[in-house]
């Protein structure tokens, strides 16, 4: 079976099909939600169909065909923006978990940003490596991050056929937040169905290893603050490059059309979604927000957000308030809607 982190594999073994014997269930790991009740009914009672080889493999066969259906418990796809990441992706990285068993339900696609240098190759050549698990997407104009995520996962989304029990989300191709933290992530989807976003939060506890520059970090409790103010919601940290939301129609109306700016397209993205809750008849924004706490996270050198681009992003901020928030906007979402919508 798989590790903890599994979900595809991870099924067989936490259904415990693999430890019945001649002599029943074993004490190793005791099976559980054995998919319809006739079949957990005749697990209890094993005795009654006889502890013969012919009974065990009638018992294993019935089992299967009712869970095989539940095998694919979701599927979880990142993607993964890239402008000119030739010489700092870490490739090694990203195919040893993919190469990892427990890691066998999860998807990567990698979109490159209209780079002037090798990564498109270098994307191609990783999935050379693991096709079942890494995909490419080659934009060739360069669009900004904002574009390159929301049509990664427009793609992702059109092109997987991803269902609620779907898990679909973005990481930072510097791998400021290690890829281990993704079944973290997973595992908190999968115990808790009302939550549709689980968000990473960069915040220095003790017994954490959470490396920030000093300018950056106060910086960014004072944007995290402004960002909070605009959106009327008490969330922790806006910006962090680690994100994971279940494949809902909310999500594809909330990615139908392009963000506004580029660097602080995560606040509008939230924006957008607390619109849309607000209109509907389901739960609030905040009720399906999870912010989960990272165990490690490290600046890497090479960030590309300079001086003028944190005037932008406050310039945005004032921009995402108009727009989404106050008399003068133009209302979200859209009149048309834009669930089912993935053009590329």
């Amino acid at each position: 079976g798989a590790g903890e982190g599994g979900r595809g594999l991870g099924v067989v073994s936490r259904l415990g099909v693999g430890c019945v014997g001649p002599e029943g269930p074993s004490e190793v790991s005791r099976p559980v939600q054995l998919g319809a009740p006739w079949a957990r009914d005749l697990h209890r009672n094993w005795k009654m169909v006889g502890s013969g080889r012919l009974a065990h493999a009638l018992l294993c066969g019935l089992i299967l065909s009712s869970v095989l259906p539940m095998v694919a418990e979701g599927r979880t796809h990142i993607v993964v923006p890239c402008y000119n990441e030739e010489s700092r992706l870490p490739r090694q990285q990203f195919l040893d978990f993919v190469g990892d068993k427990a890691n066998a339900d999860l998807h990567f696609t990698f979109v490159n940003d209209g780079s002037t240098d090798g990564t498109m190759g270098l994307i191609n050549e990783m999935a050379k490596l693991r096709p079942e698990q890494i995909a490419g997407l080659d934009l060739r104009v360069n669009g900004g991050k904002a574009e390159a995520v929301r049509k990664g996962m427009l793609h992702v989304l059109g092109q997987s056929g991803l269902e609620r029990e779907d898990y679909v989300g973005f990481w930072d191709a510097d791998l400021a937040t290690p890829l281990e933290t993704i079944p973290s992530f997973v595992r908190v989807m999968d115990t808790t169905p009302k939550v549709e976003m689980v968000f990473g939060a960069r915040v220095a506890l003790l017994g954490r290893d959470i490396r920030r520059k000093a300018d950056r970090h106060y910086l960014g409790r004072i944007f995290a603050t402004l960002a909070s103010l605009v959106l009327d919601l008490s969330i922790y940290d806006t910006q962090c490059g680690a994100k994971l939301f279940r494949a809902t129609d909310d999500l594809r109306t909330a990615l139908s059309s392009p963000f506004s700016s580029s660097w602080i397209f995560d606040i509008e993205l939230i924006a957008r979604f607390i619109k849309q809750k607000r209109a509907g008849p389901g739960p609030a924004c905040e009720e399906v927000i999870y912010e989960y706490p990272l165990e490690t996270w490290h600046d890497v050198a090479g960030s590309k957000l300079g001086f003028t681009e944190k005037v932008k992003a406050l310039y945005g901020l004032s921009t995402i308030w108009v727009t989404y928030f106050s008399s003068l906007g133009s209302g979200w979402p859209p009149a048309s809607g834009g669930a089912g919508q993935t053009e590329l």
